[in-house]
């Protein structure tokens, strides 16, 4: 099982991120992607430069986030 200190030490350097927009999208948007097994990075599209926070699946789910939204599979 993932935790904090396990997400922070994988490698998020090829990670592809998905936007889920309602809309237009032209302000920016949550972005997501998948960094492993269990493990997930959300990132700011309109702050690039920072660090995209990690949750489990688990905290995703108990977020309100659903990985389908963004296009991705559980």
């Amino acid at each position: 099982m993932q935790n904090g200190t396990t997400l922070y030490a994988l490698d998020i350097s090829g990670a592809s991120f998905a936007k889920a927009c309602g809309g237009p999208c032209t302000e920016g948007c949550v972005t997501l992607a998948r960094i492993g097994e269990d493990a997930w990075a959300l990132g700011d599209s309109k702050r690039p430069d920072a660090q995209p926070l990690r949750f489990t699946t688990e905290e995703l789910d108990a977020a309100g986030i659903d990985p389908a939204r963004f296009g991705l599979g559980v």
